[in-house]
């Protein structure tokens, strides 16, 4: 493993000192995975908490205050690293922190790999004989892509389900049979869980999934699925098999998201862009649940759910603040599920008043926010996908970009200073006559300041009882 040489001088000096520093945990598994690890966290055998302390200090200031876990901080060339002692844990009480953790440097490695939660996070690595210290095959399950827990004490903590949930999402994972079972055995233990932490694994998997899907799977898998009841609820809705070869609700919303994490949208977005789409494609669906229901068609019953999207909306967002998710993911998600279907109403090629309007309705989501849910949505009913749907959501790329409003939703044009330098003093009938002007110009009626300003000019020579209750100033 490549280590930063700043961290390698430290841990030659933690070997000086007598101990034995190795690296373990997330940088170990992505190192194996071909990932640059990112966290370096390294355990010290052999040393107490003083003599690591000692023998950290002539690398910079550290940081005490995770001294009763035996976790010193420190800053090595810019980057800050754990160092922490192995420690015991003991169940004291529920829930995720209803545990004793005394540091303890007698320790033996295996005895420490074994309090780790999954086979592939107890993999230890020995950065000066470059060795594996891998005392549950973890690099195998790796290799094999299979989750599994290291001990029957798995079951001490609830959160680990959604860990495994988001990592067999991050890395394409299957969950080992014995592990769901034990994943099974405690599903009721979630109510344990602090908020915080439940959106933390959510949060994860919004942006760092690379098949999300597997996560869904997990979730089912283990029974923990039906603390997401609007999720659950989707298993088995069934779809009309002429729009939705590939199965239920449930499945289709599956393939959207792996479908999503494919698009250069998400690909390439910000942590906050992949969390709104994340979000947004799981939900998209979510109003079917309510709506869904045989009727007449061209002469046969066929599965619809009409006004589904608009369902969507409060189930989306009731879905997203029971997990924590912050306000501001939230006001994103919302709009793109209401209007996920705008490409499918109206005429083929969308006209720039709609596109204008749209913008305006899903803000502060974008139009290029909104194509990302429709591809999804579109690719995610394999093999079916038709070529005329693309071409519409394509048209309505082309008019954003256009219009100069793929990434930003339309602003007036024409504002209160404009009535002020006209003569006009603020009052009641501000807000009224330009909100006039913004709905002329999402039709189209200008889109310039000089335009603008004509425009309210003839608004307000054809609207006389305004312009007294604008209070002109007599000349």
């Amino acid at each position: 493993m490549k280590l930063p040489p700043p961290l390698l001088a430290a841990l030659s000096a933690l070997r000086s000192a007598g101990g034995r520093p190795r690296l373990v945990g997330g940088c170990v598994r992505d190192w194996l995975l071909g990932l640059e690890p990112k966290d370096f966290d390294i355990e010290v055998f052999h040393l107490d908490y003083e003599a690591m302390g000692r023998a950290l200090a002539p690398f910079g200031p550290t940081d005490l205050v995770g001294r009763s876990f035996g976790v010193l901080k420190v800053r090595l060339g810019g980057m800050e690293y754990d160092f922490s002692l192995p420690r015991r844990e003991s169940k004291t009480g529920v829930g995720h922190r209803g545990f004793a953790v005394t540091p303890d440097s007698s320790l033996t490695e295996v005895e420490a790999a074994a309090r780790r939660d999954f086979t592939i996070n107890a993999i230890a690595y020995d950065p000066f004989e470059n060795k594996l210290l891998d005392f549950h095959n973890g690099a195998g399950d790796l290799k094999n892509k299979l989750l599994r827990h290291t001990s029957a004490a798995f079951t001490e903590d609830p959160l680990r389900v959604l860990r495994a949930f988001q990592l067999a999402a991050r890395f394409e994972l299957t969950l080992a049979p014995e592990t769901a079972a034990l994943c099974r055995s405690i599903v009721d233990s979630y109510t344990e869980l602090p908020v915080e932490r439940v959106w933390g694994e959510w949060d994860k998997w919004a942006t760092k999934a690379s098949k999300p899907s597997l996560g869904i799977v997990v979730l089912k898998q283990t029974g923990w699925l039906k603390h997401f009841p609007e999720i659950a609820a989707l298993d088995g809705v069934p779809q009309e098999p002429e729009w939705h070869p590939e199965g239920d609700v449930l499945t289709h919303t599956n393939h959207c998201l792996d479908a999503l994490v494919g698009l250069a949208t998400w690909r390439d977005g910000s942590p906050h862009t992949r969390r709104l789409l994340s979000f947004s494609v799981l939900a998209h669906d979510f109003g079917k649940a309510t709506t869904t229901k045989q009727l007449e068609r061209r002469g046969q019953l066929r599965w619809t759910s009409m006004e589904h999207e608009t369902a969507g909306g409060p189930m989306a967002e009731a879905f997203l603040q029971r997990i924590g998710t912050p306000l501001d993911v939230i006001t994103y998600v919302r709009p793109l599920v209401v209007n996920h279907l705008m490409h499918h109403h109206g005429q083929s090629e969308i006209r720039d008043t709609a596109v204008r309007r749209l913008a305006k309705k899903i803000a502060p989501a974008t139009i290029d926010h909104l194509i990302a849910v429709m591809l999804a949505d579109h690719f995610g009913r394999p093999p079916l996908i038709p070529r005329e749907t693309i071409v519409r959501i394509e048209h309505m790329r082309t008019a954003a970009q256009r219009l100069e409003l793929e990434h930003a939703a339309p602003k007036p044009i024409v504002l209160g200073r404009h009535l002020i330098t006209l003569g006009y003093q603020p009052g009641p009938q501000f807000k009224r006559t330009l909100d006039a002007a913004f709905e002329s110009q999402l039709d189209g009626a200008f889109d310039n300041e000089a335009g603008g300003i004509e425009w309210m000019k003839n608004y307000l020579r054809a609207h006389p009882p305004l312009l007294s209750s604008l209070q002109i100033p007599k000349i």
